[in-house]
This record gives structure tokens, sequence and C-alpha cells, in this order.
């Protein structure tokens, strides 16, 4: 880094005007990051200190939140870096965030705090995260940034799919939990849809056809004899019905996480979405088995990583078979895009009883000619 404070590597970004004779007040415009609260829960008197702090030292300038979570104070000069940094660590009992090539700050939705969806406990693991990979946070090492997210669930209320190198996405394995007389209900109008969020139009009657079972993207759920039927072995867990139709439908109650790899924003090769990796994987403190999963993606990153490119690329680059051979992992029907478009298979000899050397005479005893 350009500036930082004593002992870390990220946390502090390096900003100069090109022109400081004549700008001489900006000729250093720092931007400090400070790791926010997990669900980003404030009172009022941590803001007011933080607003003080930064008009006193700063600019005056924040920005709450960035793509990566962080609380961005935009603008101060060298000198007062190592004094932001006593006060916000001693007083305020905040640490800054990450900068540079490191994990970025782990961000998370409110979780279990406040929403009756959330599958695991958000707040839990991001805390815990944070703290375990505290080196990887303040010391930069990796080939360019990583992030984190974790949403409780599937409706994902930050964005972790489409934001993040690892999302943890809550889910469940096994089945929905129906309330038939609640699904009489809502088609009976007793009930408004979508917990009455769309309330204030008058949309007409409910159509469980039309909004729940037209919309399943693997069209696993039927009307029989005035029951709701759902295939759950073909269900994606998207939760739109159970959205729609939350008194009547409830998510499983094995939870876990999904776990998906490689979203990033255009820098080398373009946007891209976050690939599935792992279906479901048990999400219970100390975590030691998504631990494990992190340091086997990030060992074989950090070697294989080129400069500036994200996880996301490297997958694309060596292709997912590799990464998921090299990271121990089988190949699932989820991780699947489209049908292969040729019919040829390629063999490992591993993978080949007898592997490449084979007797003439033993094969030509089964195919004599």
């Amino acid at each position: 880094a350009i500036v930082g404070v004593f002992g870390y590597g990220g946390g502090v970004i390096g900003r100069y005007s090109d022109l400081p004779e004549r700008f001489p007040s900006i000729a250093h415009f720092h931007t400090v990051r400070l790791n926010q609260p997990a669900s980003k829960f404030y009172n009022t008197d941590f803001l007011k200190s933080l607003c003080d702090l930064w008009d006193y030292r700063g600019s005056g300038m924040l920005n709450l939140h960035g793509s990566t979570g962080d609380i961005i104070l935009l603008g101060t000069t060298t000198e007062q870096l190592e004094p932001i940094f006593f006060e916000v660590t001693h007083v305020m009992d905040q640490d800054i965030g990450g900068s540079g090539s490191n994990l970025r700050t782990p961000s998370c939705c409110i979780g279990k705090a406040r929403c009756e969806w959330a599958l695991y406990d958000t707040q839990e693991m991001c805390y815990e995260m944070t703290n375990y990979y505290q080196d990887e946070l303040h010391r930069p090492a990796f080939p360019y940034k990583f992030k984190f997210k974790f949403d409780g669930c599937p409706n994902g209320c930050v964005r972790s799919i489409a934001r993040s190198d690892m999302s943890f996405i809550g889910t469940w394995r096994d089945d929905i939990r129906i309330d038939q007389a609640a699904v009489q209900a809502y088609i009976n109008g007793e009930y408004a849809p979508n917990a009455g969020a769309h309330a204030g139009k008058d949309w007409g009657k409910f159509d469980i056809k039309k909004e729940v079972l037209d919309l399943c993207p693997t069209k696993c759920m039927w009307m029989e004899g005035g029951e709701l039927k759902i295939d759950n072995a073909e269900c994606t867990r998207c939760m739109h019905c159970i959205a729609v139709m939350p008194r009547a439908l409830r998510p499983g109650t094995d939870t876990g996480v999904t776990i998906l790899c490689g979203r990033k924003a255009p820098i080398l090769d373009g946007a891209q979405m976050s690939t599935l990796i792992v279906p479901f994987m048990k999400a219970e403190p100390p975590y030691d088995n998504i631990k494990e999963f992190i340091e086997k993606v990030w060992e074989l990153w950090m070697e294989e990583g080129r400069n500036r490119e994200r996880l996301g690329e490297m997958i694309q680059r060596i292709t997912l078979p590799k990464f998921i051979e090299t990271i121990g992992l089988p190949a699932t029907p989820q991780m699947v895009k489209a049908p292969r478009p040729n019919p040829y298979i390629f063999w490992k000899e591993e993978d080949v009883p007898g592997g490449w050397d084979r007797d003439i005479n033993e094969y030509r005893a089964r195919h004599k000619r």
C-alpha cells in the first residue's frame, strides 16, 4: 500500500491529487474503510461519534455502504491516519475493514435478528469468519480481492449470488412444509398473497395456477384432489411459492447453506454470476467444515490465480471440472448449465479398469475374428 496504519496492509486506500500545487487542500485525500457491524445495526450515538470524528480529522464525507459493505470515510491526510485508527479501535471499538488484494469485509443479511426466513444464523457466521480470518483481511496476500456474503435464505437480501466471490445462501434439504387448510384459504381469498405486499390496487382474485404453479422454475408443483402437491426432489429452493403463500408453506427443518463461487464485476473478462459448487452443507459453529472448504479454494486460487484475477475468472480459465477435481469435490447435476453438445467422453487412466495397458491375447479371446 502507498499509505496505511502500522501493522495493517489493508483498510486505507491512498489518494493523491495530480495537481497538489493548485489544490493544496486536497493534495492528500485518502479513503479509510471501517468494518461495519453484522447486518449493519447502528445506534445514533455511534453514528454521531463517527460523524464528529470525520468532521474533525477528515473531509466530513461518508459513504454507507459500498458493494463490499464497509463504512467508507472519504478524504483525509497522511498525518491523520494513525490518530483515526487509534480512536476508531480504542474509543469506538471498531476495526478497519479490507482493501487491496485480501479478504474484504464479510457482509450478511439481517438474519435471525429480524427475519423469519433465515435458515442459519448469518450474523454469527459472519462474525466468526471476520474474526477467524483477520490475517487474510488485514494483510493482503491474494491474487486479487475476495468477498464473502451471507444470505439467510434464497430471497437473498444482500445479493450474495451477484456480489461475492463466495456466497453462503441458507437452504434446506428435506420437504417444504405444507398447511393444506391455509392453501385453501389463499385460494378462497381469505388471506392476501405475498403477505399483502401488493395491496392498494385491485389485481383480481388470487389464481394459484397463474401466480404459483406456472411460475415454478422446475414445474414441481400441482393441485390434486383439492390439495397442493410438491415433488421436492425437483425443487430448486427458489422460495417463490413460499413468498406468495407464507401462511401455507414453510421451508424444511433440516437446514444449512448452499455455497456458490465466482461472481465478479467487469475487470478482466466482464461480469459473471456465481456458480453453484456445494448444493448443501451444514452451517453450525464453529463451522470447521466450511472453513476447510474455504481454505481448499484459497490454496488453489493462490497457487493458480494470476495478478488481478478474481476466483471466478480463474475457474473460467482452468475450467470448472479442473477446479472441483483439485479441491476434491464430486461433480453434481446442479453444476450442469446445459447438456454436453458432443458425444465424446475423455476417460482418465484411473477410471478405466486395468488402466491403459491391455493384454492383446485376452482382448482377442473376447473379440474373435
